[in-house]
């Protein structure tokens, strides 16, 4: 039932007006340069014409909410400036694909991009459930990015500040529910998607769009689009496969009693992994419970959530504090409450108490309905590549040719191929194993829970390695996990190059997140069920001690812990205090 608005439009007006975060005068440079990109059009179009390798700056701040991030391969950076010569300029090219769900042909054009116009010739799966091409120079941008368009997906919003890409549990099946939880993520990626013209006048050569002169051409961004990017995840309770609470909005679906359809989503607020080594206002947080709403309100609760981080978040000189979880932290829960009842008109229930059952990934055999089956592979780093030993990227593309499967993407950076038929499933594994490409089965559980950003030679944020140390952090954990009996223990490896943790270490059992080459922070003790924040251990560990540095209080918990207690609980009930003076032991 509605009652009476607690602050009349003019209040919110004037609090707005007056909030220093929306002082012209301080705003930071990236708010300037959207402010004057005519709805993300700038000087792109002219740009893409001429024959520099490279884009202008504020050309750089646009180019990322058409999904494009220029960068350079900093393995050659010694090399070319020793021969006195430029960096070697590319970019990389990532889609929005809603919920990482893929026709068969979407997927096979981006194997084909990767071949065409990446320098690296490989496709990689983020942890938002879409694709990333790398490599990708700046006379083929246009065409890489025309390419997807023709394949029905866009790159719009995939980066920049407005809503990304939106993920939702990607477990495949035939219950009621799942498709239900599927269109109420479309329906938000609809509602929350950008509206300018600007790719098809850019990318497809389009006409340019005149509207009249009151009427914005994106109604819900305005301008100035949000302070920062904006994330959402949804998943049913009890699987959090996709770290809902490391999101600025988390929606839990709630089923009714024959768990059959879903009835309304508790909605988690104010998450985020960002941070700065040197800036002590800068941390990750971890969502807090918001409100409960019935299904059919969800679109419009979350379109008003968003709508007062875009009034009230941070657009001052230090960029870093506009994420969201600064301004839930600072208003606190009650005023963001009472900001959105504003909006929408009526009370907001309280959020509901949640309950998890389990983090894994989708992988393995599933049954989807009769007849048919899904297969979730795990992908090393999100990296679909051919080497030597395993042709995985050759393999998955002559799967995809002959047996037709659908595609879904993981945001733990894994694969299901769905919808195959069971009478297929002997020549799906026999096509995979001569390729050498191992089943999940085959894998270890620390394996399959280990996850690392892309990090060197391509992120121009990173300060050390991660998803090509990976492999040998992993075996390294695996020979030491056997020697203590734990190969059975589900416990999440996290690995990022900085600390912006987009491997979302900081939800994460055990985590290294670097400070600079060669050394790395360790954190210990998130949940296995991503609900809480690990905690910084060690400071500048070098890449050789890593596994060392944890060893004591792993050997600690074989020995201490309750029965049915997950290492990160264990850590949070003992302590990391008492490990500080123990000296690491190499493995």
């Amino acid at each position: 039932m509605a009652r009476e608005k607690k602050r009349s439009d003019a209040q919110e007006r004037a609090e707005r007006e007056q909030d220093p975060r929306n002082d012209a005068q301080a705003l930071n440079a990236v708010e300037i340069v959207k402010r004057e990109s005519r709805y993300l059009r700038g000087h792109i179009k002219e740009e893409l014409q001429n024959d520099a390798p490279k884009f202008s700056e504020e050309s750089v701040q646009i180019l990322k909410f058409h999904g494009v991030y220029q960068q350079d391969d900093r393995d050659l950076r010694p090399k070319l400036k020793k021969e006195g010569k430029d960096r070697h300029w590319m970019m990389m090219v990532r889609a929005r694909i809603p919920g990482g769900v893929l026709t068969p042909e979407q997927y096979l054009t981006f194997d084909r991009l990767a071949d065409r116009y990446s320098d690296y010739g490989t496709l990689r799966l983020t942890d938002r459930q879409t694709i990333q091409l790398h490599g990708v120079v700046k006379s083929h941008l246009k065409a890489t990015i025309r390419s997807i368009h023709e394949a029905l997906l866009t790159t719009l919003g995939a980066c920049g500040d407005l809503v990304r890409n939106i993920v939702c549990c990607p477990a495949p099946g035939d219950d009621p529910y799942r498709a239900e939880l599927r269109e109420d993520m479309l329906a938000l990626a609809d509602r929350l998607g950008a509206r300018t013209n600007a790719p098809y006048e850019i990318w497809l050569d389009g006409e340019p769009v005149e509207l009249p002169e009151l009427q914005p051409e994106e109604p819900l961004y305005k301008e100035a689009y949000l302070p920062r990017k904006f994330k959402i995840a949804l998943t049913p309770e009890g699987d959090n496969c996709v770290d809902v609470y490391a999101n600025d909005v988390g929606l839990v679906a709630h089923l009714d009693d024959g768990r059959r359809h879903v009835v309304g989503y508790t909605i988690l607020i104010g998450g985020g992994m960002g941070r700065a080594a040197h800036d002590g206002h800068t941390y990750p947080r971890v969502a807090s419970p918001f409100a409960y709403v019935p299904r059919e309100r969800l679109v419009d609760v979350v379109t008003a959530i968003v709508t007062v981080y875009r009034d009230y978040g941070h657009r001052g000189e230090n960029r870093r504090l506009g994420r969201m979880k600064y301004l839930v932290e600072e208003k606190g829960i009650p005023w963001f409450r009472e900001a959105v009842e504003h909006r929408i008109g009526y009370r907001l229930a309280e959020p509901r108490r949640l309950v998890w059952e389990t983090s894994e990934d989708h992988l393995g055999w599933q049954r989807e309905e009769d007849g048919l089956s899904g297969l979730g592979l795990f992908i090393p780093s999100g990296r679909i590549q051919d080497t030597e030993a395993v042709r995985l990227k050759s393999a998955l593309r002559d799967i995809v040719r002959e047996f037709r499967p659908s595609i879904r993407l993981t945001a733990q950076q894994n694969i299901i191929l769905s919808g195959i038929r069971d009478e297929h499933r002997p020549d799906v594994e026999k096509r995979l194993r001569e390729a050498g490409v191992p089943l999940p089965a085959e894998l270890s559980t620390v394996r399959k829970n280990a996850m690392a950003c892309v990090a060197l030679p391509t992120c121009g944020l990173a300060v050390a390695e991660a998803e090509r140390i990976l492999p040998d952090v992993v075996a390294a954990f695996e020979r030491l996990f056997e020697e203590l009996g734990l190969s059975e223990e589900a416990i999440t490896i996290r690995i990022s190059g900085c600390p912006n943790g987009c491997s979302r270490p900081y939800v994460g059992e055990i985590a290294f997140v670097g400070r600079t080459l060669g050394k790395y922070e360790v954190y210990l003790g998130g949940d296995r069920f991503g609900t809480v924040l690990s905690e910084r251990f060690r400071e500048m560990v070098p890449l050789n001690e890593l596994v060392a540095s944890v060893r004591p209080v792993l050997e600690a918990y074989v020995r201490e812990r309750g029965p049915g207690e997950g290492f990160g609980a264990f850590v949070r009930r003992v302590g990391l205090a008492r490990f500080q003076s123990v000296e690491p032991r190499p493995s």
